[in-house]
């Protein structure tokens, strides 16, 4: 555990029924005069994007929209959507999206400036510097980019992932307004929740943990772990969405205070090389790392049992509480139907060891890792979920 830390935050958080309301108090109090809106198809053909529309017009702010962010989208992508935004000249960001709006948005908000280009941040990060404020608005209950100061973009020569962290990222405002995700299919409300679900884990039980870190990475767990299935199963479920999308939230300052582990690292080779949606890749590796960590970090996982566990029965021994977690992980991702075979992802036996290898320069996270992960190690794991 760090014995010194911080954490960078928004200005402001706004959650709750309604919270969406906000958004024209927002540009008003901040003397906007051009928004840029970051969205993409999805929303607008899901009928959410009125809400933010309406908003901007009502707080009489020009406005312009960027809509064509690709899921999960490389870096020369999101560096001509940034040099458009830049010769648009707007002085406030709005961003609704999923993740890769999220990210991209934030990247913009750092790149209205020729002084460097998106694969320079890549070499150097510390060059980054914030140009313009931004708002951003979650439409998934997942990847926390809302409130952390990375953003991951995919690095094609390479066929990996790779993440950019900058405080200068880190946004001013942002809106919870669980009316985004109401309707979102299952099988995406399904890989984002169990990404958030391995953001809290990972940083609760990572070498970087620290009293910030734990803070909401067990308030997430225990909401998580009690609200996932039924949020994602139950298009009525309200209060349990809103509770999943704090703990989406709560994992995402998690990740800013500490930082993920080997789970992010392995699954970023197969995003980057399979196209796999990145929590779909989580979920394939969260049980099997977490296993593979027991031994290193089994009394933060029973604390997780005792925080999260609200069955009358209660285990004792810290061996049978961290039994119970894994268990429960491997329980949320079966009941989820999200696949857990890479064969059935469609990633050959024959790549693993390339996957491994690339796996291994992810040292960013492997250094958290509360277990040493050798390249032997990598292919074990990658052999596991084969």
């Amino acid at each position: 555990m760090l014995t010194t830390y911080s954490l960078k935050m928004p200005r402001a958080v706004y959650s709750g029924e309604n919270a969406m309301e906000n958004l024209t108090a927002i540009l008003r109090a901040a003397g906007a005069k051009r928004a840029a809106v970051f969205t993409d198809k999805g929303i607008k053909a899901a009928g959410l994007f009125p809400l933010v529309q309406n908003a901007v017009e009502d707080a009489r702010v020009d406005y312009y929209v960027l809509d064509d962010i690709p899921p999960e989208p490389d870096c020369d992508t999101v560096q001509g959507l940034a040099d458009r935004f830049r010769e648009a000249g707007a002085d406030m960001i709005v961003a609704c999206g999923g993740g890769s709006v999220l990210d991209t948005a934030k990247l913009a908000g750092v790149l209205a400036t020729r002084d460097y280009t998106v694969r320079d941040l890549l070499e150097d990060p510390s060059r980054a510097r914030k140009r313009l404020p931004a708002v951003l608005i979650p439409t998934t209950a997942g990847t926390g980019a809302e409130v952390t100061p990375n953003a991951i973009v995919a690095v094609p020569e390479k066929a990996l992932k790779a993440g950019i962290v900058s405080d200068a990222m880190v946004a001013d405002y942002v809106i919870l307004d669980a009316r985004l995700i109401k309707d979102l299919p299952p099988r995406i409300a399904a890989a984002t929740g169990v990404d958030a679900l391995a953001h809290c884990i990972e940083c609760y039980t990572g070498n970087k943990a620290n009293p910030l870190s734990d803070l909401y990475a067990l308030e997430g767990l225990d909401l998580i772990l009690n609200n996932i299935e039924k949020a994602c199963l139950d298009p009525e479920a309200m209060a349990e969405k809103e509770r999943m999308q704090l703990a989406a939230c709560y994992g995402g300052l998690a990740i800013t205070a500490s930082g993920t582990t080997a789970v992010h690292a392995l699954s970023y080779p197969l995003g980057g090389r399979y196209h796999i949606p990145h929590g779909v890749s989580n979920a394939v590796l969260l049980a099997p790392v977490i296993r593979f960590n027991e031994p290193a970090c089994r009394d933060r996982l029973a604390r997780v049992y005792d925080r999260c566990c609200h069955e009358e029965e209660r285990l004792r021994a810290p061996e049978e509480k961290s039994a119970w977690v894994i268990a429960r992980l491997e329980e949320i991702v079966r009941r989820l139907k999200i696949p857990t075979s890479l064969r059935e992802l469609g990633v050959p036996a024959g790549d693993l060891d390339r996957l491994a290898a690339a796996g291994m320069e992810v040292q960013r996270l492997l250094v958290n890792n509360p277990r040493e992960v050798t390249l032997e190690d990598a292919k074990k794991l990658y052999q596991e979920v084969l």
